[in-house]
């Protein structure tokens, strides 16, 4: 691995950038790392990067190192509000692509609505831990191939946690479905963050939409964090997806901040 020297505008110390591995840049000035660049690959195939560095300067020579190792398309997530990186990014050619609204969602059934909000009756809602990895993971692969043949997995929230190749369920644990008799229909994914879980994805299959699925699930998972003493949760939803805004806005939630999404093609 080549490293790649220049003067920084704040003196004349020479800041050396190296790829010290496959997916992560160093930038080095007197023997301190001054900034970092690293690279996730995403289940769908794409790319995105991230860079932190003191120094405009040096947050400039990691971007030109990575972007000329790295084959386009390239991604990014910034905080909307955060101006100057979103803006050291566009200086590096990368444009907007799309924005993701965080909500929070409250989990009391008295404020969301919800405590009423029963499966249909050939469906059964199982709790988060709960649910068959083999079924989980049939329901997963169609859910996917479905979205892939319509608007394209690529627009569901980014997911940048590197996952082996073929693995699209990293931890069955996390998940609450509802089940028929023949198997997973719908599923919900909750990390299980401390103080505020996040609902990384409400899905259910195509053959079973406008049924109320989606909202006997989110009321379930909802009422359960209620009743282990937990007031909100996190959502982060793409502002292309109107039936996904429709569900949180209707049961209550609020928007609390945005990403956007940016790419170098």
């Amino acid at each position: 691995m080549n490293p790649v020297h220049f003067t920084s505008g704040m003196d004349e110390h020479a800041v050396v950038i190296t790829r010290v591995a496959d997916r992560q840049w160093h930038a080095v000035e007197d023997d301190l790392t001054v900034g970092r660049g690293d690279v996730s690959h995403r289940p769908d195939g794409r790319t995105f990067l991230s860079i932190d560095a003191w120094h405009v300067a040096v947050f400039e020579r990691l971007a030109e190192a990575m972007l000329a190792d790295l084959p386009k398309p390239l991604y990014t997530l910034v905080d909307e509000t955060d101006l100057d990186l979103t803006s050291q990014w566009e200086r590096a050619g990368f444009t907007t692509r799309r924005r993701e609204w965080e909500y929070l969602v409250p989990t009391d059934p008295q404020v969301t609505g919800l405590g009423s909000a029963l499966p249909p009756s050939d469906v059964t809602i199982v709790a988060v831990g709960e649910a068959q990895e083999g079924p989980l993971r049939t329901l997963d692969r169609v859910i996917r191939d479905e979205v892939e043949a319509t608007v394209g997995w690529q627009e569901m929230p980014a997911e940048v946690l590197p996952l082996p190749e073929g693995v699209t369920v990293l931890d069955p644990s996390k998940y609450a479905v509802a089940a028929q008799s023949d198997g997973y229909v719908g599923l919900l994914r909750l990390a299980p963050v401390i103080r505020q879980p996040r609902i990384g994805l409400i899905a259910v299959r195509s053959d079973q939409h406008r049924r109320g699925i989606a909202r006997a699930l989110l009321a379930h998972v909802l009422g359960s964090l209620h009743r282990r003493g937990i007031e909100t949760a996190s959502a982060e939803v793409n502002e292309s997806n109107g039936a996904a805004m429709a569900l949180f806005e209707g049961v209550g939630a609020r928007r609390a901040s945005s990403n956007l999404e940016l790419v170098l093609r």
